[in-house]
């Protein structure tokens, strides 16, 4: 599943420490953005390391899956581009 990953985290020390999580599940596009093609297991893995390095009281995370079909009509408008884990590819 390719899901996209935001987050505003308000103490600089659990931004990076979410940061650093996020590196081991996919890549970063932006600042506070993720993707990651991961399996519901490992996005169920992930999501319980980065509840323990939050304050649910003063951050945030939202994690949106995008469907196959939506994500080959992602549009760029400046520098970027489309991450793609080139061991998943099928020549």
């Amino acid at each position: 599943m390719f899901v996209v990953v935001t987050y505003d985290i308000a103490d600089p020390k659990r931004l990076n420490r979410v940061h650093r999580l996020l590196k081991d599940y996919g890549v970063p596009v932006q600042y506070s953005v993720f993707e990651c093609d991961l399996d519901w297991g490992k996005i169920d893995e992930m999501l319980l390391r980065l509840k323990a390095e939050m304050d649910m009281d003063e951050d945030a995370l939202l994690v949106y899956p995008v469907c196959q079909e939506c994500r080959r009509k992602v549009q760029i408008c400046g520098q970027g581009e489309i991450w793609v884990d080139r061991d998943w590819w099928i020549y």
